[in-house]
């Protein structure tokens, strides 16, 4: 397999969006997401590549780890709810504990959670709430608790469905890895902690993430720290000095770099941009 391209995560720590037949009509090439995300069919089917081909059909929940390359083949009048959301803002939360399914996932088991007939509208209508939400979400009062409870509540659901399909498979060097960069980036850890974690050696893992996702590990321990620091730039009035610290920055000045060499421009100017944005024409970011 090619080396895939990587999808950044949106703004927000967490979206939800309607996927249309037009747009499952999109294949191509492997993808990665920074993010988790899954795919809730409420319409026809598809042949989704991830390791193996799963077929998705309408009452089915398919699940997208972060770091897994995946691609689709082909669509059938396809028509699903789309939620993705950054781990690392939800490491030190209860939603941190319904992560399994993609977990089992991205050791081997099945991509795909049939969901029970008496539970689909339930779950179609926690998508849609959510997508309502993170609709100019920034004129909301408790924007940020809505959203993980609805988030926590999709999540619930999926686990539940999910809690006889079994553990199979053995978990990949990848895998762990980007999970232990999950629960750890926004502390002080390198490639060397990654490394010990996984039982090898720096340049081994090194290579081995590189090849499979198309980023470096310390790329995805960036990629974590900018998405919580994201998420305090939209939600919180943190200055910017302190939001470096809180995800995993003494200097400040290095943190500026990193986030404009990812997003065009500074912390602040991001910040005000997306305000403004918000104000104006509420809507998804991503």
């Amino acid at each position: 397999m090619g080396r895939a391209t990587v999808h950044h995560p949106p703004s927000r720590p967490v979206w939800a969006g309607r996927i249309t037949n037009a747009e499952w009509n999109r294949a191509g090439p492997p993808v990665v997401h920074d993010y988790m995300a899954l795919g809730f069919f409420t319409g026809g089917s598809a042949v989704v590549h991830q390791g193996d081909d799963f077929e998705v059909r309408s009452g089915d929940v398919y699940l997208v780890p972060a770091g897994e390359p995946h691609n689709l083949v082909s669509a059938r009048a396809a028509e699903a709810w789309g939620v993705g959301f950054s781990p690392a803002c939800y490491a030190a939360t209860e939603v941190a504990a319904l992560l399994d399914p993609f977990r089992r996932a991205a050791s081997g088991a099945s991509k795909v959670v049939s969901i029970s007939g008496t539970r689909q509208s339930h779950l179609a209508e926690l998508c849609a709430e959510l997508h309502r939400e993170t609709q100019g979400a920034g004129a909301r009062a408790h924007v940020e608790l809505v959203e993980k409870s609805l988030l926590s509540l999709i999540l619930a659901e999926v686990d539940r469905a999910a809690s006889g399909a079994g553990n199979a498979g053995t978990q990949g060097i990848v895998n762990e890895a980007l999970r232990f960069i999950e629960r750890n980036c926004l502390g002080p850890i390198s490639l060397q902690d990654v490394a010990s974690f996984v039982h090898r050696s720096p340049s081994h893992l090194s290579t081995t993430v590189r090849r499979a996702t198309g980023k470096s590990v310390m790329a995805w321990i960036i990629s974590g720290r900018l998405a919580e620091a994201r998420n305090r730039l939209l939600h919180t009035d943190e200055m910017v000095e302190v939001i470096a610290e809180r995800v995993g920055y003494a200097d400040p000045t290095h943190f500026i770099r990193l986030f404009r060499r990812a997003h065009g421009s500074t912390p602040s100017a991001w910040r005000a941009q997306q305000r403004r944005g918000e104000s104006s024409s509420p809507g998804r970011h991503g």
